[in-house]
């Protein structure tokens, strides 16, 4: 398709085919973080702001546990059929680290 860049050196992304509804997801969490800064500008309650933060965190992990299934489903399901499963696997073990860790 053109204007769409080809992954770098890597075979196509496991989310291509839901593109447009990650894309649609993440600028619904952009205006979440945009409603955000609107109510600090406002100065309004701290709970009712961190009753948002909590709400765009969700979404952000939700869309993360969504594009980490993708992945899994697959890049590691192809790297397992030609026989290059285990740097996938371990770089899909690295990545559920590093969401636990935020």
């Amino acid at each position: 398709m053109m204007g769409e860049a080809e992954p770098r050196g890597r075979d196509m992304a496991g989310y291509t085919h839901n593109r447009q509804d990650h894309l649609r997801r993440l600028r619904r969490i952009e205006g979440q973080v945009r409603g955000l800064q609107r109510m600090v500008d406002e100065d309004k309650y701290c709970i009712d702001i961190l009753t948002q933060v909590s709400a765009a965190n969700r979404a952000l992990q939700s869309f993360a546990l969504a594009l980490l299934e993708e992945h899994m489903a697959h890049c590691v399901a192809d790297a397992t059929a030609k026989g290059g499963a285990e740097a996938k696997v371990r770089e899909a073990a690295d990545a559920i680290a590093r969401l636990v860790r935020s």
